[in-house]
């Protein structure tokens, strides 16, 4: 890593995602899945795994997507799902335990190498955005590739172009001290990848070849059925957790209370429905 900075950022993401973030994630992804679906179904079709392909998923999470990477590339192909979070490994363990074409692996993207042939694909939804050194990162994965292989990867657009977290982010900054003025935008995490001209100059920094990146709209949706535990879910989103980690648990219990009173007029029928975008990236290993 190249400096004090970025070690110390790369730290705090692989603590966290060991942590309480982690464990948070871990209970509440059958909820997140369903939310995420549309964003799953659109980056499957733009990666285009291939029946028979080797494919490397990046912050594979609880497995939802090495499972449909699994299903594409058939029982000739192969997946292996990558994260640095013991603690959502034991759910893609349980949920992937028949998928004999996949295999799963504690690692850090930084460091890890793969065992065997090189890719035909990189692919991730929502794991790069974390990286404590991007272009480290990136070009480490890189090397896993064969020439011409493909990194394909879905990446939040900037908060501004997501109502679906910056409404329950604002109620959150209604009843607790906004962060730091000068906080760093590009920190690791959930928008760090919001602005596409700079995630084309970390990619060709790491030596990738032309990228292609496609804006991606969609409706994020929530269960109504109960909109308390919603609210409470969402202080451990991204944006919403950073504003809330250091806060007295009196001041969460607010964020959360006015989280749910913005969400209640939102209720469509079954769901929450709030609008959502993501970048969809794609780029190619030299060669």
């Amino acid at each position: 890593m190249s400096d004090n900075t970025t070690a110390t950022r790369h730290a705090r993401q692989v603590e966290a995602w060991n942590g309480p973030m982690g464990a948070q994630w871990a209970a509440n992804e059958a909820r997140t899945e369903r939310g995420l679906a549309p964003v799953l179904d659109a980056l499957v079709e733009w990666a285009a795994p291939q029946p028979g392909g080797r494919v490397v998923d990046v912050g594979c999470g609880a497995g939802g997507t090495t499972l449909a990477l699994s299903h594409a590339v058939g029982p000739s192909g192969s997946v292996v799902g990558l994260d640095v979070s013991a603690v959502i490994l034991q759910a893609a363990r349980a949920r992937l335990a028949e998928a004999a074409n996949t295999r799963l692996e504690l690692a850090d993207a930084l460091t890890w190498t793969l065992d065997g042939p090189p890719a035909d694909l990189l692919f991730s939804r929502f794991g790069v955005m974390f990286f404590g050194d991007p272009v480290a990162a990136f070009a480490n994965l890189r090397r896993a590739l064969k020439p011409g292989g493909r990194f394909a990867f879905a990446a939040w657009a900037a908060l501004a172009d997501n109502p679906w977290i910056d409404i329950p982010l604002q109620a959150a900054l209604s009843v607790v001290p906004p962060p730091p003025a000068d906080s760093d935008q590009y920190e690791p995490g959930q928008f760090a990848f919001g602005t596409a001209d700079r995630v084309r100059r970390i990619l060709h920094d790491a030596g990738y070849g032309p990228v292609r990146a496609r804006g991606f709209d969609f409706t994020m949706r929530f269960p109504a059925d109960d909109i308390a535990r919603t609210a409470q879910g969402m202080t451990a989103m991204g944006q919403i957790s950073r504003v809330l980690r250091d806060r007295p648990a009196e001041e969460q219990a607010r964020a959360a209370t006015a989280i749910a009173a913005v969400l209640a007029p939102l209720v469509d029928g079954a769901w929450i429905t709030l609008p959502a975008r993501v970048w969809l990236f794609d780029a190619r290993a030299p060669g």
